[in-house]
């Protein structure tokens, strides 16, 4: 794993010493506290919890992660620099797991910068604590699965843009997939074998379990294949470029 080390501190050091980490952070944490108290009325709902802010952050990631995403293997086709980075003594799926992580990292970095909402919710109320960790961890295992989603759109093209709309537009086909008016129209068929697959193909069902307070091992096990799989996915084309 020592090649993975030395690509996620390279990687995640990158993502600091340019100005696009902090306005990324800074646009993110702007949108959940706007999100949570004006649009969510967090005050006015007269409850200590978080649900208003843990609602609005599967839509958040919609463009907080694409943005963060779309540079990992965009960038490197674009300058040309993945070229020396396949001759470098590392495998593809070292490379990828290492700018993966940096990338999970970042974003959990930028998740728990939303501290100051759990401690005012903790200052007016008396929450449920668990239930709100439980929640954080299932903000920080669905930003896994995001971001897996974008490592390999961003292996697709060398365009960042085009990276970025094919990951925000996977990632919305997977929330959509659990909303009410989708599973709604499929239970129209009368096939409710196929309502319930659909369901829980979505990052909506998986997360709302967690939400409640129940870390459910078939939750965390979807996040985790979801992350596997588009990963091994993102391996296999640059496996294919490596090969041209």
């Amino acid at each position: 794993m020592k090649p993975v080390r030395i690509i996620l501190r390279r990687e995640l050091a990158s993502y600091f010493a340019t100005p696009l980490a902090y306005v990324v952070i800074v646009i993110f944490l702007l949108m959940a506290n706007s999100f949570a108290f004006s649009f969510g009325s967090l005050f006015e709902r007269g409850q200590a919890d978080l649900a208003p802010f843990f609602n609005f952050i599967p839509w958040l990631y919609l463009f907080l992660i694409p943005a963060v995403s779309m540079r990992l293997w965009a960038e490197e086709r674009r300058s040309g620099s993945i070229e020396l980075l396949l001759t470098q003594p590392v495998t593809l799926w070292q490379a990828v797991l290492g700018k993966f992580f940096a990338a999970w990292i970042f974003i959990t970095i930028a998740i728990a910068l939303t501290f100051p909402i759990w401690i005012t919710v903790n200052y007016l109320g008396n929450p449920d604590n668990g239930a709100i960790f439980a929640a954080y961890i299932g903000c920080v295992v669905m930003a896994g699965g995001f971001l897996a989603i974008g490592s390999f759109t961003s292996s697709l093209t060398k365009n960042q843009l085009i990276a970025f709309l094919l990951s925000a537009w996977l990632c919305f086909l997977l929330l959509l997939a659990g909303f009410p008016a989708v599973t709604e129209w499929f239970r129209g068929f009368g096939v409710q074998w196929l309502v319930d697959g659909i369901a829980s193909l979505s990052f909506l069902t998986h997360f709302e379990n967690i939400m409640k307070g129940v870390l459910d091992l078939r939750d965390l096990l979807y996040f985790a294949l979801v992350i596997v799989f588009f990963l091994l996915a993102s391996t296999v084309v640059l496996e294919a470029r490596k090969s041209r």
